[in-house]
C-alpha cells in the first residue's frame, strides 16, 4: 500500500477513532460500564450526534436542557484524524505506524481524561502500558530491553518528583493554613510516565522529559498570566494538570525523534 493510500485510509479511520476517544472520555471517569452516547443532561443523543462532526453538520448539538456539546467533541475527531493522516504520510507502512496511531489515540484519551477531570484512569493506562509493551516488541524500532529500561526510568524518576510532591502540599498547606485538596503531582503521572518510556525506550525519553518540564514551565506561566488578567490575582500552590505536558513531550519524540534530537544536541 502506498502512503498517499494509507492517508486516505487512515483519515476516516481516525475520525472514528477520535468519537471513540470522546465516548471513553465522557464514560470511563463516572460508570464502571459503558453506556451510549448521551448529552451532558443524561439524554441519549441521537445517531446523527454520536461523532463531535457530525452533530455539528446536522444541527443535532444542543440537549433538550439547552446546553450543548463541547468543542473538545469535533476537535479531537479532527485531530486524532489529521495526527493519523502525519503519520501515514511521514513513515513507511507497517507495524511501526500502526502501533504509533495506537499511541496517538491512547494519549489523546489521556489527555482529555486528565483536562477534563485531573484524573489519569488506572483503567487506560494499565492495558496501555501493556500495548506499549508489545507494539514495541513487534515495530524492532530499538531493542525491546530498552522500551523495558524507559518505562523503569519514567516510573522511578517520577515517582522521586511525586514523592517530592507530597512533601510540597504539606509545606503549602501549612503556608495556607489550610489543607490543600489536589496534590501537586499524582501518582496517575508516575504511571504516565512510565507509559511513556514504555512507549519511547530510554533514550527517547531523556529528550521527552526535557521537553515536558519546558513545557509545563511555559504552560505554568501561561496559566498565571491569564489568571492574573482575568482576577487580577493568583491563589498560591494552586494544582495544575500535568499529564499534557508528558503527553505532548512524548508525542513530539516519537514523532520527531531524530530532528529533535539532533536539535537538542546541537547538531
Amino acid at each position: 500500500m502506498s502512503n498517499l493510500l494509507f492517508a486516505i485510509v487512515a483519515a476516516p479511520v481516525g475520525l472514528l477513532f477520535g468519537g471513540i476517544v470522546n465516548w471513553l472520555a465522557d464514560n470511563l471517569p463516572h460508570h464502571l460500564r459503558l453506556y451510549a452516547p448521551s448529552y451532558s443532561d443524561g439524554t441519549l443523543r441521537p445517531r446523527a450526534a454520536w461523532f463531535g462532526l457530525s452533530a455539528w453538520l446536522t444541527h443535532t448539538r444542543t440537549a433538550p436542557d439547552g446546553t450543548r456539546l463541547s468543542w473538545r467533541y469535533p476537535l479531537t475527531e479532527v485531530a486524532i484524524a489529521l495526527l493519523f493522516v502525519y503519520i501515514a504520510l511521514a513513515y513507511p507502512v507497517g507495524v511501526r505506524s500502526l502501533f504509533w496511531m495506537g499511541n496517538v489515540v491512547i494519549l489523546t484519551l489521556i489527555t482529555v481524561i486528565d483536562l477534563e477531570h485531573r484524573l489519569i484512569l488506572f483503567v487506560v493506562i494499565i492495558p496501555a502500558c501493556i500495548y506499549a509493551l508489545i507494539g514495541s516488541a513487534l515495530s524492532g524500532e530499538v531493542a525491546l530491553r530498552d522500551y523495558v529500561i524507559g518505562g523503569a526510568a519514567g516510573f522511578g524518576l517520577f515517582f522521586i518528583i511525586y514523592l517530592g510532591g507530597i512533601l510540597f502540599s504539606v509545606i503549602a498547606a501549612n503556608a495556607r493554613g489550610e489543607p490543600l485538596d489536589e496534590v501537586a503531582f499524582g501518582y496517575g503521572d508516575v504511571m504516565l510516565a512510565m507509559l511513556a518510556g514504555l512507549m519511547l525506550g530510554w533514550q527517547a525519553l531523556i529528550f521527552a522529559m526535557f521537553i515536558t518540564v519546558f513545557a509545563g514551565a511555559v504552560g505554568a506561566i501561561v496559566f498565571l498570566a491569564i489568571r492574573l488578567a482575568m482576577h487580577g490575582k493568583y491563589e498560591m500552590f494552586t494544582a495544575l494538570p500535568y499529564g499534557q505536558y508528558i503527553v505532548l513531550g512524548t508525542l513530539v519524540m516519537m514523532l520527531w525523534r531524530e530532528p529533535i534530537r539532533a536539535f537538542l544536541q546541537g547538531h
